[in-house]
């Protein structure tokens, strides 16, 4: 006993203690240990359906990946039958679009033409005006040292006659 009173073990408490954890054990031996057996037991049966579950789900995928397989299959022979129709009918299209073209491309030239030669005409009437204009205005700057001003309105007058003939 000297030995355990020199290491400060003292009997009673250590009984105590003993006393404690018997009745803390069976405590939780009677009241945490069933409970958490039963939920052990539910998380079990909940797995083992999730695994059916999953096996079954696995069934049904690849199934569907079958009929996937089926359905694209289907999807392609589909899409190169309308892809050949849709060449066809572009085809057909682009015919009728050079042809539209061809008509209105004459169109448009036979237009340009007319335009070109209204411009033409308009311009050479806007080039004569200018010419005459600068005529009279060197006319007049020229005739004004050579003769007087009553001279130099007639000769003027004479020339804008002879420009408006021409």
């Amino acid at each position: 006993m000297e030995i355990a009173k020199s290491f400060g073990l003292d009997p009673f408490l250590f009984g105590a203690q003993l006393i404690n954890f018997l009745i803390v054990f069976y405590l939780l031996k009677r009241f945490l240990y069933k409970p958490v057996l039963t939920l052990l037991k539910k998380r079990q049966n909940t797995i083992e359906e999730g695994l059916r579950q999953a096996q079954e789900g696995k069934e049904l995928f690849e199934k569907a990946v079958e009929k996937e397989k089926e359905i694209l299959r289907k999807a392609q022979e589909t899409a190169r039958e309308t892809i050949a129709n849709a060449k066809e009918q572009a085809n057909q299209v682009s015919l009728q679009i050079e042809q539209n073209s061809k008509r209105q491309a004459e169109r448009i030239l036979i237009e340009a033409k007319q335009q070109i030669d209204l411009e033409t005409k308009e311009a050479e009437k806007r080039i004569t005006v200018r010419i005459s204009e600068l005529s009279v205005d060197f006319l007049s700057r020229a005739l004004k040292d050579l003769f007087s001003e009553k001279e130099q309105k007639e000769v003027l007058e004479k020339a804008l006659k002879e420009l408006k003939t021409n």
